[in-house]
């Protein structure tokens, strides 16, 4: 039973080995049938394929063949034409050369010639110069120099006169503009002048009085005089008693001072300190509105309270008899009227006016010019450095720097030289004329000189032989720098040359 089943069971694993057998069989027949005609179909394909390509590889080289053989038949052609050309080129410059041969040969041939005339020319010139030097006595430097001499001269009086006529015409037409200027900006401003003294008059009622002033022993005018540091002349007059001060605010404060003690009639040392401090503290405010009035008046603002308070201090000084106050504000305005009509910065110009004195309001207290003095002072309170400058340079004691510095020169001339601002005493007046006499006499060639109209003026005569009209310029221009370096004096002056021949005879 068990060999049966075992039996049937191997006879089914045989059948079923032997239909998987066949089954693989057959579907690998139909596989391997499969695969040949795909294969078969694929290797059509792509034998056409190689076909269509290797047609298209054709057509695109037969394309690109025939590009590059039109390019080459162009390059060809563009080659043939440069070779052309080039041959065209070569045979023009071959025949420029045979040219320039030529002309070098003729240019050659020509210098030759030249130079045998040349050499003939100077053997005649030289004959003829011989034969000149026999027939004039004069050999060839003596003739040069008198010709020299001769164009020397002539070109030194056509020289002078055709300077004299430009100066001429260059100065009617400068003075013209510049007289026109000045004449407005004077006419658009004008201020009073107040004349001081260096001493100042008190009027008193009674002897009685200035016996108070004089107090026991002269006690009361030596307590006065060590308070209030000035001199008290009380002989000078009966009815008036006299202070005198070289700094003219002590000498204001001592005025004021005594005024009250006069009206008050109670004179002693402690009355007198305390009426002097009081007139000290008056003349302060007064200083300190003086400045501030003065700024405002010049319209020039942003100076520093110490700048103001000198400012003030100018009200009680004087120059030749002008009040500087006054001066500064007026040289100011003038300033300004005449920047603006020139173009120049007004406001540089307005506040280096009202600052270019500055230095009077110190300069009895410290050593130096006022000018130096005063661009020291703007300089320690930040002022511009322009504004420095004009004020150093407003008398030429430094270079001038801006435009702005020649016209604060002009404005303080014009409010200086007006008639009237300012006087001087005879002694200085005949030391100026003294002074400005020599300078002109000092000066090579002057036989004689004169100061004329005051001192606004001086002509010179010198000798025609040994001056000519050019040097007689140069002389003008030298005395008249040499004055404005040496001397001060207000406005200007004039320095005429006079030459002149004349011929003089007798009948007998």
């Amino acid at each position: 039973m068990t060999l049966n089943i075992i039996i049937l069971v191997l006879a089914i694993i045989l059948i079923g080995s032997i239909l998987l057998l066949l089954i693989y069989r057959y579907q690998k027949n139909v596989l391997e049938t499969k695969y040949s005609l795909n294969n078969e179909r694929l290797n059509a394909e792509y034998d056409q394929k190689m076909r269509d390509l290797e047609l298209s590889v054709k057509d695109e080289l037969h394309a690109k063949r025939d590009t590059m053989d039109k390019e080459l038949f162009a390059r060809r052609k563009r080659v043939s034409e440069e070779e052309s050309r080039m041959e065209s080129r070569r045979n023009k410059m071959d025949q420029r050369s045979s040219r320039l041969d030529q002309r070098s040969r003729d240019l050659k041939k020509l210098n030759l010639e030249i130079k045998q005339k040349k050499k003939q020319i100077d053997a005649k010139l030289k004959t003829q110069f011989e034969e000149l030097q026999r027939v004039a006595s004069m050999t060839k430097l003596e003739a040069k120099d008198e010709l020299m001499s001769l164009v020397e001269r002539e070109s030194r009086e056509d020289m002078a006169k055709m300077i004299r006529n430009i100066e001429q015409e260059a100065k009617t037409e400068g003075e013209n503009k510049a007289r026109k200027l000045l004449v407005m900006a004077m006419q658009r401003v004008s201020s009073d002048q107040v004349s001081e003294h260096s001493t100042t008059t008190i009027p008193i009622p009674s002897d009685d009085i200035k016996g108070r002033i004089i107090g026991r022993n002269g006690r009361n005018i030596r307590s006065f005089e060590q308070v209030a540091g000035v001199d008290v002349v009380v002989d000078g007059a009966p009815d008036s008693v006299m202070v005198a001060s070289f700094d003219p605010i002590r000498r204001e404060i001592a005025r004021r001072a005594l005024s009250k003690l006069i009206l008050d009639g109670r004179i002693h040392p402690a009355q007198i300190e305390k009426v002097v401090s009081k007139s000290r503290e008056d003349v302060e405010i007064i200083i300190k509105e003086e400045g501030e009035k003065a700024v405002y008046d010049a319209g020039v603002l942003g100076l520093q309270a110490q700048i103001v308070r000198l400012l003030g201090k100018l009200k009680f000084r004087t120059s030749y008899g002008q009040d500087q106050h006054s001066h500064a504000i007026e040289t100011a305005l003038i300033a300004g009227v005449i920047a603006a009509e020139i173009g120049a910065d007004v406001d540089v110009s307005k506040t280096a006016g009202l600052l270019h004195d500055i230095g009077k309001a110190v300069d009895h207290e410290v050593s130096g010019t006022h000018a130096a003095i005063g661009a020291e002072i703007c300089r320690r309170y930040g002022v511009s450095s322009i504004v420095c400058n004009a004020v150093a340079a407003h008398h030429h004691e430094v270079e001038q720097e801006s435009v702005e510095a020649t016209i604060v020169e002009v404005a303080d001339a014009i409010s200086g030289s007006r008639p009237g601002a300012r006087r001087e005493n005879f002694e200085q007046y005949v030391k100026r004329i003294r002074s400005l006499e020599e300078i002109a006499n000092s000066a090579k060639g002057v036989k004689e000189a004169f100061a004329l109209q005051a001192g606004r003026e001086v002509r010179l005569i010198v000798s025609p032989d040994k001056v000519d009209d050019l040097e007689a310029m140069q002389i003008a221009k030298d005395v008249a720098l040499k004055a404005e370096e040496n001397l001060q004096y207000p406005g200007q002056i004039k320095v005429t040359v006079i030459r002149e021949t004349r011929a003089v005879h007798y009948a007998k």
